[in-house]
Formats: structure tokens, C-alpha cells, sequence
């Protein structure tokens, strides 16, 4: 029995698995760097938003890659949906209504608390 040449195969079916495996992670890649990123872009538009209102949150969301879907203010809560590729992330920020002094067991920096 000849067992020439047997490796050339064997290395070749393994190196296609490896291949089809790598691509196989890509969208998973993808993915979690998107969700990422509409995370990023979610905070950003929100905190934005409650500083600047809508117009501010959807130039950040874009600033950062995403596309603002929804943005609600709920009296002093702004609340945003952001879409980055086909993940949305949504965030929550609070608007400063007015500054209250700060009581040294609450805020260490002796400034004013939000």
C-alpha cells in the first residue's frame, strides 16, 4: 500500500476549515463592533440631546457613525434610539435643571450637584 502523498489532502482540508471558519467570525466581528459603536454613538446623542435638544443628539449620533431613530424628552430625561449598521442602542440622559449646592457627604469636589 502506498501512502505517498496523503498529507498534501489532509492539510488542505484543514487549511479550508480554518478559512471557512475565519469567515464564518466576520459578521460576528461586525456585529460586536457595531454594537459598540451604537453604544458610543446612543450616549453621545443623548447627552447632546439634553443640552441641546434634538437637532444636537442627531448631529452626534451622525458625528459618531449612527443614525438617530427616536428622541423623547420626559421632563427632565432625554431618552434616544440610535442605529449603527442593523444594531440599535438606545440611552438615557438627564437635563440640568439647576444647580444645588453640594452637601460634602454627596459631592466630594464641593461643586454643585446636577
Amino acid at each position: 500500500m502506498n501512502e505517498r502523498g496523503q498529507v498534501l489532502p489532509l492539510a488542505a482540508a484543514m487549511l479550508a476549515l480554518v478559512v471557512a471558519g475565519l469567515v464564518a467570525l466576520v459578521p460576528a466581528a461586525r456585529a460586536m463592533t457595531d454594537r459598540a459603536r451604537a453604544a458610543t454613538a446612543a450616549d453621545a446623542a443623548a447627552l447632546a440631546g439634553a443640552t441641546g435638544g434634538e437637532a444636537a443628539a442627531r448631529r452626534l449620533a451622525a458625528a459618531n457613525g449612527g443614525r438617530l431613530e427616536a428622541f423623547r424628552a420626559e421632563g427632565d430625561q432625554v431618552i434616544v434610539r440610535v442605529r449603527v449598521g442593523v444594531v440599535t442602542a438606545a440611552a438615557r440622559a438627564g437635563r440640568r435643571l439647576s444647580a444645588a449646592p453640594c452637601a460634602r457627604a454627596r459631592c466630594r469636589s464641593g461643586g454643585s450637584v446636577p
